[in-house]
């Protein structure tokens, strides 16, 4: 799987889990609508770390607890 699909998986999921929308935490992250739409639609193909990063305090994560999922299992995962 590729590393932007593994992170727009783990982003969906975490958008379920907590029960916001990308609106919601779009406002909460201040962070622009489109740029999270175009993560979680796989458009963006270089996703910098400090915008993870921003994405996962929105959950209350930090990054450790953002990467430990299986989504990113480095057997299954293609980073190219």
């Amino acid at each position: 799987m590729k590393l932007t699909k593994a992170v727009a998986l783990k982003i969906n999921n975490l958008l379920i889990k907590h029960n916001l929308t990308r609106y919601a935490l779009c406002k909460k992250i201040a962070m622009p609508e489109q740029t999270l739409k175009n993560i979680i639609d796989e458009r963006n193909k270089d996703i910098k770390i400090s915008t993870i990063a921003k994405i996962a305090d929105g959950f209350d994560l930090s990054l450790e607890q953002f990467f430990e999922d299986n989504l990113f299992n480095r057997e299954t995962l293609d980073i190219d």
